[in-house]
């Protein structure tokens, strides 16, 4: 699992949250080119993605990974904290397999993001 979001404590709180919880191993990354290139080199089962981040947000950087071969299959879920229906709609159009919202509840997150994910915990 890669983390990818500029804040390092909501990074810091989701990575021990998937892992405690979870059972995850989780790897971060502080913005999107580094997310990107982490994510080529490890091949992650899943993605949770930032959406709002300086110089790449997180719908760039989703289309980036779409045109990696290696990475196009690769669930990507957007981390955001605009709830209205009308932001979520538009980021369920961009081809995330779906949308997690801020703030999160640490204990919640894994099995939040497995049911997006259509992952039996």
């Amino acid at each position: 699992m890669v983390v990818i979001d500029d804040d390092p404590s909501i990074r810091e709180v989701a990575a021990v949250a998937l892992s405690a919880v979870g059972g995850h191993d989780v790897l971060t990354a502080p913005d999107g080119t580094m997310g990107l290139d982490l994510a080529r080199r490890v091949r992650p089962d899943a993605i949770l993605l930032d959406v709002m981040m300086p110089v790449q947000d997180g719908p760039t950087v989703l289309g980036r990974m779409r045109a990696v071969p290696e990475l196009r299959e690769t669930p990507v879920v957007f981390l955001t904290a605009k709830v209205g229906s009308q932001d979520i709609s538009r980021l369920d159009g961009l081809g995330a397999t779906g949308v997690l919202t801020k703030p999160f509840d640490p204990l919640l997150l894994s099995s939040e993001l497995a049911a997006v994910l259509g992952w039996d915990e």
